[in-house]
């Protein structure tokens, strides 16, 4: 397929080209765009060297499907513009998300919903929610969930580089100085992306405030889970929470269903699912997901309040499949369709 990254510089769009290379996509021609100050550099891929565009000027014409991580202005100004030159768009942005018309799909839960596509757009879930709904989505097959109490540990480059250069460059500074992390006597190393200092630290506020007082991220918990399981009376009780982590988010979530479910019968369901991989004997942590492909599920227990219920932890790579791997897989999809 002639294929184009929208946004290749930046790091999902670097991991979107490398993904591209590992799982031997049926590339025929393959384009690479960013913004003006990126444009003429040249990238060394399989497909041999290739220079990137600039976004502005390209001409979709003859691309087949478009993998787009240029963030949401750009989605919005350009996406419809590759569709209506006959791109399939893959928009890893929130711009599409809640858009009736557009599919909002994880691969591997609800694939058949990304033929459907009016407009020509498929949009990618929100990390967080596409880690959460890999082990949701085959025990909704199971039974029915009806609530979903979901608490995110998300790592700070789901920022994007900036997140991490502030974590390594606060961590270099509070490091020298460990009694004064146990006293109180700490100085602040001066923040510019988080509202308080995320070395050493825990923010319990993830995204931007928006409704009620719950973050942008909180709410795109509640309702891509609702439209990627097209269930949209399941209760999502949503907090997310950044942590002092590279890559790698974590989700605690307690499930409940319209029939009780024990956890031998959600271990097996997730133990078929694709995509998925069960870790209960040893927990999983965000080291353990960094650059791997599965979504990473343990600590899988029964509800001790109301009994029928499971806890479980999943954590994956929010740079791959909360990114760039589902992107790729969802444009499998649309070649798989011939």
């Amino acid at each position: 397929m002639r294929t184009a990254i929208v946004g290749a510089t930046g790091a999902v769009g670097q991991t979107m080209l490398s993904i591209l290379e590992q799982r031997d996509f049926p590339v025929s021609e393959l384009r690479l765009m960013a913004s003006e100050r990126s444009a003429g550099r040249k990238v060394s891929t399989v497909w041999g060297e290739i220079e990137i565009e600039d976004l502005a000027e390209a001409d979709p014409s003859g691309i087949e499907v478009a993998l787009f991580s240029a963030g949401g202005d750009r989605s919005r100004e350009f996406a419809p513009r590759f569709a209506g030159a006959g791109a399939v768009v893959v928009d890893n942005s929130s711009a599409f998300r809640m858009e009736p018309s557009v599919p909002l799909v994880v691969a591997g839960v609800n694939d058949a919903a990304a033929a459907d596509r009016p407009d020509g757009i498929i949009a990618n879930p929100n990390c967080t929610t596409m880690a959460l709904l890999m082990a949701v989505g085959p025990l909704h097959r199971v039974a029915r969930v009806r609530s979903v109490v979901a608490t995110s540990y998300q790592s700070v480059s789901g920022s994007g580089m900036q997140g991490v250069n502030e974590l390594l460059r606060q961590t270099d500074a509070l490091r020298p100085n460990p009694e004064a992390l146990q006293s109180g006597g700490w100085s602040d190393p001066g923040s510019s992306v988080y509202r308080r200092p995320i070395g050493f630290n825990v923010l319990p506020f993830a995204g931007s405030e928006k409704d009620g007082g719950y973050t942008d991220e909180e709410w795109k918990l509640v309702n891509e889970t609702r439209k990627i399981l097209d269930a949209p009376e399941i209760l999502v009780e949503p907090t997310c929470v950044r942590v002092p982590v590279v890559v790698g988010h974590g989700i605690a979530a307690t499930l409940r269903f319209d029939r009780p479910v024990d956890v031998s019968e959600a271990v097996a369901a997730l133990e078929q699912a694709p995509g998925v991989a069960v870790w209960q004997h040893v927990p999983p942590t965000p080291l353990d997901s960094a650059g791997i492909d599965d979504v990473l599920v343990g600590r899988i227990r029964g509800t001790v309040g109301e009994p029928g219920g499971l806890n479980l932890w999943v954590v994956g790579d929010n740079l791959r499949k909360g990114a760039a791997l589902n992107a790729v897989q969802l444009a499998e999809l649309v070649a798989a369709e011939g």
